[in-house]
């Protein structure tokens, strides 16, 4: 098995590690014939793994997050004769509940990754009316319950719950519209952040801003509607609609604020 030729596709360094051990795991599978699993991707860092994995006929994967439209998801491994079954399914979903207060996602995931727990083990977080979804790798899961009993400061209780009964969270989010000059990256941030171009030309070169969680360092890269754009130190937008044109020549566009 060349590595180095398996990756010498995927230019983003910050990846090369993650797809580093995508390739530990195939290996044991064609070496030992178990089944291996992942930590949790995000969508781009899957499409990745697929560029890997497809490579190997042997084998035969799937992901799993909870829900088809899960954000983050694990793959299973495992040869191409197996037919994987429930016992080996590598998350479990829990359930936060017992809590009057309003928290966010940031609130939830801050208060899970304070127990020592790496991000890359915790999958969707889904928030509810009254309780909070959580999908987590199987060998954290009874940690988690023992040990989460605060969100902020206010008293909370956990449990498990099939996967099955994990739904859909409510996503919050604020619509505005602008009008920008064009649909380059660095248009679109300013507009949407109130930065000046400039500044928003140095924090894409700077590697703190992702299109569809890729990584991207070019300002004149042109955004598409539904783009999730994601600035370190501001927040997540889509690109949600594109109107038309303003009769100053600018186009129209709605930006969905995700909080």
């Amino acid at each position: 098995m060349d590595r180095d030729e398996l990756i010498f596709h995927i230019t983003d360094k910050e990846q090369i590690i993650n797809m580093r051990r995508v390739i530990d795991k195939i290996e044991i599978v064609l070496n030992t014939y178990k089944i291996e699993s992942t930590d949790f991707y995000n969508p781009y860092e899957r499409k990745l793994a697929r560029s890997i994995l497809n490579r190997f006929p042997e084998i035969d994967y799937c992901e799993l997050g909870g829900l088809k439209e899960s954000e983050r998801k694990v793959f299973l491994i495992y040869p191409d004769y197996y037919q994987w079954r429930e016992e080996d399914i590598p998350i479990r979903g829990l359930m936060i509940y017992d809590y009057v207060g309003k928290y966010s996602h940031r609130d939830f995931l801050g208060s899970v990754l304070s127990l020592g727990i790496n991000r890359e083990k915790v999958g969707d977080i889904l928030i509810h009316e009254n309780y909070t979804q959580v999908v987590i790798k199987n060998e954290i899961s009874d940690f988690v319950m023992i040990s989460l009993d605060k969100i902020s400061k206010e008293n909370i209780k956990v449990k498990e719950i099939p996967l099955i009964d994990i739904k859909k969270g409510n996503v919050e989010y604020k619509d505005i519209c602008v009008t920008v000059p064009s649909l380059r990256l660095d248009a679109i941030i300013s507009s949407c952040w109130n930065l000046s171009r400039q500044y928003s030309q140095k924090l894409i070169k700077s590697d703190k801003v992702k299109v569809n969680w890729e990584p991207i360092d070019k300002a004149s890269k042109e955004v598409s509607k539904g783009d999730l754009i994601s600035t370190r130190g501001y927040g997540r937008f889509i690109l949600y609609s594109i109107d038309g044109i303003s009769r100053k020549g600018r186009i129209k566009i709605m930006i969905r604020l995700l909080k």
